[in-house]
């Protein structure tokens, strides 16, 4: 082969190999001119996605470009974005906001206890003694007119004797006062009527129960030297008795007596007892915060006695309409309640709510949501846990407290100026935020550091921007 064969082939793959590069460059050229022909809404910094920029560059925040948003792409949010499979591997279940019209149902334990207001006390009218029993025992179920104890008491028997002699007399008037007189003793009136038949003046007397009920007391025994006004028994009534629940103080605004409440006890599994509020008492406990509220309940069988223990559900005096979410559905922080709502292009958001009275298993919502928005039933720590959302809600709530968030990191130093430092720092995972170069506002620290010196700094947000709330050096500058 010439000289001259060589240079023309050589020649030949100069001029190849220019139209190739010619045509990567404008296949590139092409390429990228497809790509900027879509319209350009705005720039923005993903750390920082509500604050909007007309034009490309660096983040005034972070040391990173500034990203495009293009038309036809979901906005940026405070919020993440899971893929649909991995939401449906995580088993998400998904709940609507409704408007509910329903009770509110207030839940409390509670123990049942005898009724007071049935209570009866036997006492001694005149001074005496107890004569003989009748078997009686504390606990003991009577009824009205059961013999309890019999007492000899001499005041009785001689007003008795005084009587039916005068009876027997030509002064009618005197009888009628001395047979009035025995009423004012208290003597009972079958012991009268007894003495009036065998014209006889008992020497013991039977005293019998005046309620049918429990025996609380029996305070009277045979051989018992009895006093005036000395108590001998009490009884109170078995129905309707009484279950006292503690119920906290924030959740009686809505109960009035007279309202239904439904009671199960462990004794008789699966069977609810109807009843209803009788009183709300005045007092709250000071050790729980608690209030007891009396609920009445029918006993004509016996079957409860006081000592069970049962649970209650506490029904409010009327029904409201109410925007509520599933009781499963909200995240109790200690601090707040939020609830996950669910939007669209798998966009999942922390939002904060306010809770109001419960319906069942619903919750009320008085503020946060609105009918008709999905929130997340069930999943949602998987969530938090598939994407990361624990720096997400950190963010919310160093926005919702009166006091913003303070985090920790540690940096060197690379610039500093008069309105503040520029740190290389390390990552900061409270905020998700991986190694990176951003400027600091000085704040209300100490300003002894120069460019290049190790320092571990605390921040916290301040508007648009990062300020220091601590800066200590920990390393010469290099």
């Amino acid at each position: 082969m010439t000289r001259k064969h060589v240079l023309t082939i050589a020649a030949l793959v100069l001029a190849a190999g220019a139209i190739g590069v010619a045509g990567f460059w404008l296949g590139r050229q092409q390429t990228v001119a497809v790509t900027d022909d879509r319209a350009v809404l705005y720039w923005y910094d993903p750390m920082v996605p509500d604050t909007h920029f007309d034009t490309p560059g660096k983040s005034p925040f972070m040391d990173m470009e500034l990203v495009p948003r293009y038309a036809g792409e979901p906005q940026a949010q405070a919020g993440v974005v899971i893929s649909p499979g991995v939401v449906q591997n995580l088993g998400v279940r998904f709940s609507t906001v409704e408007r509910t019209s329903a009770t509110a149902m207030v839940r409390a334990s509670g123990t049942l206890t005898y009724n007071d207001r049935s209570l009866a006390t036997v006492q001694a009218k005149q001074e005496g003694f107890v004569d003989r029993g009748h078997g009686r025992a504390v606990g003991d179920v009577v009824r009205v007119g059961d013999p309890l104890v019999d007492i000899r008491v001499p005041a009785w028997s001689g007003a008795l004797a005084e009587y039916l002699a005068l009876r027997a007399g030509a002064d009618a008037p005197l009888a009628a006062a001395a047979r009035r007189r025995l009423d004012a003793l208290g003597i009972p009136q079958e012991a009268i009527a007894a003495a009036e038949r065998r014209n006889v003046a008992a020497t013991s007397f039977t005293v019998r129960s005046p309620a049918s009920g429990a025996l609380v007391t029996l305070d009277a025994r045979p051989g018992a030297a009895l006093g005036a006004g000395a108590p001998i028994a009490t009884i109170s009534g078995l129905s309707p008795v009484w279950l006292v629940a503690s119920v906290p103080q924030g959740a009686i605004g809505g109960l009035k007596p007279g309202a239904t409440a439904r009671v199960s006890f462990p004794a008789f599994a699966g069977e609810n007892f109807a009843g209803r509020i009788d009183a709300i008492l005045p007092a709250a406990n000071l050790a729980n915060r608690t209030v007891d509220v009396r609920v009445a309940l029918d006993n004509r069988d016996g079957r409860l006695r006081p000592g069970m223990t049962g649970d209650v559900a506490l029904s409010a005096a009327a029904a409201k309409d109410a925007i509520t979410v599933p009781a499963e559905a909200v995240i109790r922080t200690g601090r707040r309640a939020l609830v996950i709502v669910a939007g669209d292009n798998g966009g999942f958001e922390p939002v904060e709510v306010t809770l109001g009275a419960a319906f069942g298993d619903r919750l009320e919502i008085t503020s946060g949501v609105a009918e008709g928005q999905r929130v997340v039933a069930s999943g949602q720590f998987l969530i938090d846990s598939e994407a990361n959302l624990t720096g997400v809600l950190e963010r919310l709530r160093g926005t919702s407290s009166d006091a913003p968030e303070t985090y920790t990191a540690t940096g060197q130093v690379t610039a500093i100026d008069a309105s503040g430092v520029t740190l290389a720092h390390a990552p900061v995972p409270q905020l998700s935020w991986p190694e990176m170069t951003m400027a600091f506002g000085w704040g209300a620290v100490e300003r002894s550091i120069a460019v290049g010196d190790a320092v571990e700094f605390s921040f916290r947000k301040v508007g648009a921007g990062y300020e220091l709330t601590a800066l200590r050096k920990i390393g010469a500058a290099r």
